[in-house]
């Protein structure tokens, strides 16, 4: 049985008294033992101080994005090292923020994946149609295509995670129904298992993303194929955040 996984991600979002405060209402919040995976990943200037905030919690985090290249002439950007320097985990790849508002391309967001994974990260790979790609009947082609640049066969699976974000469905208050969220990722596991590593493809978690709420998290999350939530503007809040993860602990049980 694969082991639900919540991700809240903060996006551009929360000072640093902000974040204490929002993690002080996790730790307190959180059920104990937790029998499911829990990370948040902040903007990069929070990470250190997270650190410290989760210390002795069973909450991981990550960040939002890496550079493929272990140092260099690249102002502004964060290598995979310097990432796991702050004690972070996980990281976010292909976000469709980072494809469709930064312009971020197929190469550029594979080789990211792959240097992730080879500097010990565990990956949180993004994938998702826009609302003309689904109403042209062109997901299953859109989505295949972006783990066709995103994955490859040599690849460590044991650290990637899926995540199916519509982006219709991001920050819009539209959510994909529960039969649409499954046909996706029974799709993306088939895709695994047929492409990338048959031996994963039944144990890689996929999540959903795309305003995922309290009152929907569930209903989704119960899908044989969702494997949990990759959680937005509900993440900023710890009453939502903590309903998000109440709700995965009951669709997994």
């Amino acid at each position: 049985m694969r082991k639900a996984f919540v991700a809240g991600n903060w996006k551009m979002n929360l000072t640093l008294a902000q974040c204490r405060e929002l993690m002080a209402e996790l730790r307190k919040g959180l059920p104990d033992p937790l029998p499911i995976d829990v990370a948040v990943c902040p903007p990069f200037p929070l990470l250190f101080p997270l650190a410290r905030e989760v210390d002795r919690t069973p909450i991981k985090f990550g960040a939002q994005n890496v550079y493929p290249e272990p140092k260099g002439a690249f102002t502004g950007e964060v290598s995979p090292g310097q990432i796991r320097d702050t004690g972070a985990t996980y990281v976010i790849i292909g976000h469709s923020e980072r494809r469709h508002v930064i312009g971020e391309a197929g190469e550029l967001i594979g080789r990211k994946v792959k240097a992730a994974l080879e500097a010990g990260l565990e990956v949180i790979y993004c994938v998702g149609e826009k609302l003309e790609e689904r109403q042209a009947g062109r997901t299953e082609a859109v989505v295949g295509e972006q783990l066709a640049h995103g994955l490859a066969q040599d690849l460590d699976f044991s650290r990637l995670t899926i995540a199916y974000e519509p982006v219709w469905a991001i920050g819009t208050g539209q959510t994909a129904s529960p039969e649409q969220a499954q046909e996706a990722h029974a799709f993306i596991r088939q895709e695994l298992a047929g492409g990338y590593n048959a031996e994963w493809s039944d144990r890689i978690r996929i999540q959903y993303g795309g305003s995922v709420t309290p009152k929907n998290a569930e209903v989704l999350m119960s899908c044989p194929d969702v494997d949990g939530a990759l959680v937005g503007g509900a993440s900023l809040q710890a009453g939502d955040f903590l309903a998000i993860i109440q709700a995965a602990i009951r669709a997994q049980s």
